[in-house]
């Protein structure tokens, strides 16, 4: 009771009032400001040719974000999430960035199509607003762009991978090629045949396909009359669906290897039995060992009632991503964000969500364990767990 008459007494005059008044009003100030929500916008690939890519990736992020609120947020404030629609437009993609830098968020989840991205990624870098992609185009971080991170392979990284499982398990010596004539696929395409030269491995048949592409008779009667020893098959997730079908239908009894897309949950529930057999490396699988991703993988199902895919996990992991570094440097300034992404090492140990340990290069690209699998039975099984490029 002494100590409170004095605490009236010392500030009883008008003036010290006054200033008690102000240091009170900046403290009620700053908690309310530190109480607003981070703000973060999925814009992603709702409808259109993306449609599954987008939607696992919103969902995964969605799923990350309701975990982390429910445990107090990231640095004690919650974590408000807008969705927009790109519709796999890169037009539209573009002016929704628009929209999210009028929002003024801390950070972009999204576009996962590379021609998409490729466009939308100019607008919040003009911001500094942190934008995460699940595109594999290498383009996409040679573009010295401080504020993109990918949380995919870039093919740079993946097709060396791909065309030494050819050469030294399958003993290829010649190899044809199927991909789809976008970024995605141009990218790769240019990617796989370096690393193939790289290697000694021929190049056979060098077929070019569209997106949305239905008929896929005349691409694999050239992959045929080639002669190749493997088909390398790069394209979309529903067009790789086709693709197989097509190549089963005509008898097509050679090795076929692809990347992530061709292994995907949704070209297995599209292709059917057609898919057995195919062997392709991915960054991302729902069927690794790990414990953390297992447990991912019932969660996710539990939610949404289907298994997810590679987009699914990489958008579970990205808040946790954002939550990991933004507390590592104890602010939310988008900024200071960005800086700590270039070289951050991001452990599972210190964060779970993450699924799998991380290292971020200073282009923005990751660097992990990825893994190789083909389709038995109707689901992916883990053939190789492939190491990190670095050690970290």
């Amino acid at each position: 009771m002494k100590k409170l008459t004095t605490c009236f007494q010392t500030f009883s005059t008008p003036k010290a009032f006054r200033c008690l008044s102000a240091v009170v009003f900046a403290l009620v100030c700053t908690q309310s400001v530190n109480a607003q929500p981070i703000q973060i916008v999925n814009l992603l690939e709702l409808s259109g040719a993306g449609a599954t890519v987008g939607t696992n990736m919103k969902n995964g992020a969605e799923l990350a974000i309701k975990e982390i609120n429910a445990s107090g947020g990231i640095l004690g404030r919650k974590i408000d999430v807008t969705t927009m629609d790109t519709q796999t437009n890169p037009g539209v993609a573009k002016g929704l960035a628009q929209k999210a830098v009028d929002m003024d968020v801390y950070a972009v989840i999204g576009p996962i199509y590379s021609g998409s991205i490729m466009v939308s990624m100019a607008e919040t870098r003009r911001a500094e607003i942190p934008n995460f992609t699940g595109a594999a185009a290498a383009s996409v971080t040679q573009q010295g762009n401080p504020y993109i991170f990918r949380t995919n392979f870039t093919q740079a990284s993946s097709m060396p991978k791909v065309v030494r499982y050819i050469k030294d398990q399958l003993k290829a010596k010649s190899v044809d090629l199927i991909y789809i004539n976008n970024d995605f696929g141009k990218g790769g395409r240019d990617e796989f045949i370096k690393s193939a030269q790289a290697l000694g491995l021929k190049m056979g048949a060098d077929i070019s396909t569209d997106q949305n592409q239905l008929d896929f008779s005349a691409a694999v009667i050239k992959a045929k009359q080639s002669g190749g020893d493997v088909l390398f098959a790069y394209t979309n997730e529903e067009e790789s669906a086709r693709l197989v079908r097509e190549l089963r239908k005509q008898g097509y009894n050679k090795p076929i290897v692809g990347d992530t897309t061709i292994v995907n949950q949704k070209v297995i529930e599209l292709a059917g039995d057609a898919a057995n057999g195919i062997v392709g490396h991915v960054a991302l699988t729902a069927d690794a060992p790990q414990a953390e991703v297992k447990s991912f993988v019932a969660k996710f199902e539990k939610e949404y009632k289907f298994k997810p895919d590679h987009n699914g996990l990489q958008g579970y992991m990205i808040p946790y991503i954002i939550k990991a570094v933004t507390e590592k440097i104890g602010k939310v300034d988008r900024k200071a964000f960005a800086a700590a992404m270039k070289g951050a090492v991001l452990k599972v140990k210190d964060q779970p969500g993450l699924l799998l340990d991380v290292h971020f290069d200073d282009k923005g690209d990751p660097d992990r364990v990825s893994y190789l699998v083909e389709i038995k039975g109707g689901k992916q099984m883990v053939v190789s767990t492939l190491p990190a490029a670095g050690s970290f």
